[in-house]
């Protein structure tokens, strides 16, 4: 089966995620995963073992194509599922942040476009229960689908794809700000602490945090409304948003545009900051006004890149 590339509008805070599921005793797990990050799905291949492999989940590797070698997870194993594999299992053939990965799985229903509203944040005792890999819960045709963060499952096996900056930022240039205020918006946490650590580290940056698009739109209206009420620039109160584009409720594609739609937010330099950009995917944050787009986890070029951003509207 391999990827449909049904078409969604850009900045219409919309998804459509692959549909697939887990088979335990007494009970099937269903899951869904953005179509974006699908490449194919194709049944089972013969593996190879790998020497020395990092987490028990991993199978081994198989070759495809052109891809080469590719990993092979145990998606139910790697939850802590007391899973079975059933009679006809598939392998779901993913690629972002530039690794391609292959994850098993029981089967797979269908594809779904569905809004970002109907899609809910995970409660902290639903993560435990996931490894923390849920990143949204959505109702379809009476079933309860769980929306994984393949990101972190990934970065699990591959320590090097962590969020990172190896290099000092530059020193403020003269008549420029010293520390510039960015709204962040992630729905992972861990995303969010790391980068707010190592940004505020960097000394060029101070944070505020949102746990997804809606959180971060009213929290830049309510900026905009103090900005006006004391008589001030908006830019006195916030320079910047760096914004992660699969998040629940409102998606960065849609807050981007919303931000570059408003008279007043539209002077805010907008950063793309997501797994999903790369070459094939760029255009979609054009379209919505992005002024940078970065693919995780190179948090130290979108941080220079923010700054020439800013230095260049003589903030």
């Amino acid at each position: 089966m391999a990827q449909t590339h049904i078409l969604l509008e850009t900045g219409t805070n919309e998804l459509e995620i692959v549909e697939f599921y887990i088979e335990e005793k007494e009970y099937r797990g269903y899951y869904g995963v953005n179509v974006a990050k699908v490449l194919e799905i194709i049944r089972i291949q013969p593996v190879t073992d790998l020497p020395q492999t990092p987490h028990p989940s991993i199978m081994g590797a198989f070759s495809h194509r052109e891809k080469k070698v590719i990993p092979l997870i145990n998606l139910g194993l790697f939850l802590g599922k007391d899973s079975a594999l059933g009679d006809d299992p598939k392998i779901i053939l993913t690629e972002f942040n530039s690794v391609i990965t292959g994850f098993v799985v029981s089967g797979v229903n269908r594809i779904h476009r569905i809004s970002w509203t109907s899609v809910e944040a995970p409660g902290k005792f639903l993560q435990g229960l996931s490894q923390n890999s849920i990143t949204g819960v959505v109702r379809l045709e009476g079933r309860v689908v769980f929306i994984l963060d393949m990101e972190s499952i990934v970065s699990e096996m591959h320590p090097d794809l962590s969020i990172c900056m190896d290099e000092p930022l530059p020193k403020p240039q003269p008549g420029t700000r010293p520390t510039y205020t960015v709204l962040h918006a992630d729905d992972s946490g861990s995303v969010r602490r790391l980068v707010d650590k190592l940004l505020e580290e960097s000394g060029r940056f101070r944070l505020i945090q949102c746990a997804d698009g809606q959180e971060a739109w009213t929290t830049l209206l309510s900026l905009k409304k103090k900005a006006e009420e004391d008589n001030i620039p908006l830019n006195e109160l916030v320079q910047a948003v760096i914004s992660d584009i699969e998040m629940p409720r409102l998606d960065g594609l849609t807050l981007c545009r919303q931000i570059k739609e408003d008279p007043v937010l539209k002077e805010l330099p907008v950063a793309l900051f997501s797994s999903l950009i790369s070459e094939k995917l760029e255009h979609r944050g054009r379209a919505v006004g992005a002024d940078a787009q970065f693919a995780k986890p190179d948090l130290q070029s979108l941080s220079a890149k923010l700054l020439d951003l800013l230095i260049s509207k003589n903030l």
